[in-house]
């Protein structure tokens, strides 16, 4: 077997990269914790190549033990990446090396796949009339049967099924015609199942060296039992910081009237115990509607009385719905799926376990929900994940306040019987402050709870304005992004700006369309707060409205809070804080993503530099130059908007085989310039950025210059004076009068090492 530099150098070389240190640093390090049996965290700044980083040494332990490595991803976006760019050029670069190519592949729930039954028939259809185009009386029907014969048409033609290649995307109504969950699926008693997407991905994963897959399946697998995933003793957790927020979802339940009848009508043909479910749930729907919405810290009577009637009348409907030996009834199937989530979701909120959370919530479409959901999971990941496997947990935010156990203690990795663990920063190759401006709009008033403000949408508009487009709005909540978009499509009708919003469409698409636009400006919440990965000049404007603390009346978070308060700590700083920190973190790291982005983050919620929680924010944030100065921002955005290159190719959705990508990648990202593996800097850093400072001094850094010949002597003792009185590099830089970028180059030239200050300072 090659050495782990061979490899890593090979993988490189072939992509048209560089090495950097922290790749190199987190490739050992993650060879080192597979070999030991150690697990690793490790946070790694965009533009490291992390991916590269952990990719290599997991197809290196997969190829020398023939076990498979597992990587889950949070996000589709990262997904595709892996297996759409990233596994197809390292598989390509590491053939000669190895001898044979590489293998990998793509494993989702079954509701990301078409099921071949039920394009069949083979299922019942509640949209029937509409689908047929009988009876249908308005132009939604006529819209969704249009997608379903496109979804028909397409699924003739895909090899695996998988619903992100279909673009244009179809609503997610429509897609449910030719998807079925895991409950509603008949298993090896589908008469389809040997055509069956699901299945035949599985199989070929099973044979693969590296299976990426997504958090929540891969929790399902480990928690359930369900041996979805095939045997593995390394599992790769990217985008780990959203680890706990994404398993506490897929354990979260919910019970609505609603849904109690919907499974007795489904059952009404097939159990005579349907009528009484169906009772139930009017019953239930009275109880909840006469409770307040919000955490309940009991079950009230009226509340215990609706559920055990649902769970009883359930009972009684599973009895009937029990299938014969041998039977493959989809109807059957489908109906048995909805009573048994009933009635499991009632047992739940009845159990009262210790750490569940219950809580009522106010849906504008289904009216009053009951969700219960898990205080912490941090026993379960310890238990489940940790336990089993060698686990390599990686992002850009895994580190807060300076130090990896605020997040390892959410994930059951502090405490007794914790296992054993390690903590790694390898850091960033980026030079944040010469390549970024962090402006807070210090005179905005502080967000309300009335919605947008006036002020706020004026802000967002000069903006906008000023970068000619090429914005990202990251909003707190999807009626402020929806608000926000409907406003500047308003006030900006004279000029050629697209906006969009989350929600539209399919979200690759809508980061397709942005991406490959400058004009088009794109708004939305929290999928688009990581995840987005967009280089170039079609981003040069990250806007945050406010800081995105958990809502005050968020049962989990106030839940969480209380418990740590109980228990002596600071609840706000451990809960509410850390998560909009985190928020903050990803959010801005949508900007930078290679060595010659420039741009603004946009923070319109002036509480980042009056709170007293304000450092612990800025200190979460990448060390971007920091200013209040809105003239100054204004025209920056205004010159990189003139300055800026045409953007960069978009890489096409790839058609995908069970074990990769089918055809090569039209519109590729050349080789070099990609987030993993950028270019090294060749061109001086754009006007509007990177300016010298006018006479007056307005807080922009000044031109990088690195050339030997502008130090002497005396400059370089009095660099070694200022690091052996502990002054950090933005302290060096102005007691030189020279830019952060040439510090940190003399440094690196003279082979000091400088820990630098953490936060931003906006004075």
């Amino acid at each position: 077997m090659p050495s782990l530099d061979d490899l890593l150098h090979a993988a490189v070389t072939a992509v048209g990269g560089v090495e950097r240190p922290g790749q190199v640093e987190m490739a050992h390090a993650v060879a080192e914790a597979v070999d030991r049996g150690r697990h690793l965290l490790v946070q790694a700044g965009t533009g490291t190549g992390k991916s590269l980083a952990y990719l290599v040494p997991a197809v290196a332990h997969a190829m020398r033990t023939d076990r498979p490595a597992v990587v889950a991803t949070a996000t589709l976006a990262l997904q595709s990446q892996i297996v759409d760019r990233d596994m197809p050029r390292l598989a390509a670069a590491l053939e000669p090396v190895l001898g044979r190519r590489p293998t990998y592949a793509l494993v989702k729930g079954r509701r990301n796949y078409v099921c071949v039954n039920k394009l069949q028939g083979g299922f019942p259809d509640d949209d029937q009339d509409a689908l047929l185009g009988v009876g249908a009386v308005d132009a939604t029907a006529g819209r969704l049967g249009a997608e379903v014969v496109r979804l028909r048409e397409w699924a003739e033609t895909t090899e695996s099924g998988d619903r992100d290649e279909l673009v244009p995307g179809v609503s997610e109504r429509a897609w449910r015609q030719v998807s079925v969950s895991a409950h509603e699926c008949l298993g090896s008693r589908c008469p389809m199942v040997e055509e069956c997407f699901v299945e035949r991905s599985r199989a070929a994963a099973r044979d693969v060296d590296i299976v990426v897959t997504n958090h929540s399946f891969m929790a399902i697998d480990a928690f359930e039992g369900r041996q979805m995933l095939p045997e593995h003793d390394v599992l790769v957790i990217d985008e780990g910081h959203e680890l706990v927020d994404r398993v506490t979802s897929t354990i979260t339940d919910e019970l609505t009237s609603a849904m109690v009848q919907s499974a007795a009508k489904k059952s009404q043909r097939l159990a005579e115990s349907a009528e009484p479910l169906e009772d139930s749930g009017l019953i239930l729907q009275s109880a909840l509607d006469g409770l307040p919405e919000g955490r309940l810290t009991g079950i009230p009577d009226s509340l215990a009385l609706a559920l055990a009637r649902v769970r009883d009348t359930a009972r009684a409907v599973q009895a009937d719905l029990k299938p014969e030996k041998g039977e493959g009834d989809a109807t059957r199937q489908v109906a048995r799926a909805a009573v048994d989530e009933v009635f499991e979701n009632a047992c739940r909120v009845l159990e009262e376990r210790e750490l569940d959370v219950v809580w009522v919530g106010r849906d504008q479409r289904r009216g009053s929900v009951l969700r219960v959901a898990p205080m912490s999971v941090a026993a379960l990941l310890r238990d489940a994940i940790f336990s089993e496997r060698t686990v390599v947990l990686t992002s850009a935010t895994l580190e807060l306040g300076g130090t990896f156990d605020a997040l390892a203690g959410t994930m059951g990795l502090r405490g007794e019987g914790a296992p054993d663990w390690r903590g790694l920063d390898v850091g960033s190759p980026f030079d944040y402050p010469s390549q970024a401006i962090a402006y807070v709009a210090a005179d905005l008033p502080p967000p309300g709870r009335d919605g947008i403000m006036p002020a706020t949408l004026d802000e967002i508009e000069a903006l906008v304005r000023a970068a000619g487009g090429r914005t990202l709005g990251l909003f707190s909540s999807m009626q402020a992004a929806r608000d926000a978009t409907a406003a500047m499509r308003d006030r900006c009708g004279d000029t050629e700006l697209t906006f969009l919003c989350q929600g539209e469409d399919q979200v690759t698409t809508l980061v397709r369309t942005f991406a490959e636009d400058p004009r088009v400006c794109l708004f939305g919440t929290l999928t688009l707060w990581q995840g987005v990965d967009v280089p170039g000049s079609s981003c040069q404007l990250v806007v945050i409205d406010r800081i995105p603390f958990p809502r005050p009346d968020d049962p989990l978070a106030s839940a969480r809070s209380q418990a740590i308060a109980r228990m002596g700590g600071n609840g706000f700083m451990a809960v509410a804080a850390t998560h909009a920190a985190l928020r903050l973190a990803q959010g801005a790291g949508r900007l930078i993503r290679r060595h010659d982005d420039r741009g603004v983050v946009a923070f319109l919620d002036s509480r980042m530099m009056t709170a007293r929680y304000a450092g612990f924010l800025q200190r979460s944030l990448p060390p971007f130059w920091p200013t209040k100065d809105r003239r100054l921002v204004l025209g920056a955005l205004r010159r990189l908007d003139k300055t800026a290159p045409d953007p960069l190719p978009v890489v096409a959705p790839a058609l995908r085989g069970l074990t990769g990508t089918l055809a090569p990648l039209a519109g590729a990202t050349p080789p070099g310039e990609d987030e993993e593996h950028p270019r090294p800097e060749a061109s001086p850093t754009p006007d509007g950025v990177t300016v010298s400072p006018p006479p007056t001094g307005d807080g922009l850094p000044r031109t990088v210059g690195t050339d030997a010949a502008d130090w002497d002597r005396e400059d370089d003792e009095e660099l070694r004076d200022g690091v052996d009185l502990g002054l950090t590099v933005e302290e060096l830089s102005e007691s030189l009068e020279r830019s952060d970028a040439d510090v940190r180059a003399r440094l690196d030239h003279l082979g000091i090492t400088v820990t630098d200050a953490p936060a931003l300072r906006f004075d």
